[in-house]
C-alpha cells in the first residue's frame, strides 16, 4: 500500500492550500481515510477524517469551518481544502488509511498506512 500526498507549500496567513492524497495497493472503498498533521516538538494530531462511504466526517476543532475534506473513491484519493490559514496550522501534514473501519478514527494507533507527509507553512 502506498500514500502519496501533495499540494502543501508556503502561504501566507488568510491564504489556501489543497492537499491530495494518491492512495494505491489496496481497495479502499471500506477504509477511513484521514489527515493529521505535525508540527516540530509536538505530537502528530488528528486534522480530518471521512468515512468509506463520505457519510461521516470528523474534525479538529482547531480546523473547523476552516478545512473541508472529501475523497474519490474511484480514483482512490482523499483531498484536504484548507482555507483560511493561519500561522498555527504550520506543520507536516500527512495523509492515513484506516482499513476496515466503518467509523472515522481519530488516533494515529488506528491508522495503518502512512503517507510521507507534505509541508504547510503559513507566514504571518
Amino acid at each position: 500500500v502506498q500514500l502519496q500526498a501533495s499540494g502543501g507549500g508556503l502561504v501566507q496567513a488568510g491564504g489556501s492550500l489543497r492537499l491530495s492524497c494518491a492512495a494505491s495497493g489496496r481497495t479502499f472503498s471500506r477504509d477511513t481515510m484521514g489527515w493529521f498533521r505535525q508540527a516540530p516538538g509536538k505530537e502528530r494530531e488528528f486534522v480530518a477524517g471521512i468515512s468509506w462511504s463520505g457519510g461521516i466526517i470528523s474534525y479538529a476543532d482547531s480546523v473547523k469551518g476552516r478545512f473541508t475534506i472529501s475523497r474519490d473513491n474511484a480514483k482512490t484519493a482523499s483531498y484536504l481544502q484548507m482555507n483560511s490559514l493561519k500561522p498555527e496550522d504550520t506543520a507536516v501534514y500527512y495523509c492515513a488509511v484506516a482499513p476496515n473501519t466503518y467509523r472515522v478514527r481519530l488516533s494515529t494507533g488506528d491508522y495503518d498506512y502512512w503517507g510521507q507527509g507534505t509541508q504547510v507553512t503559513v507566514s504571518s
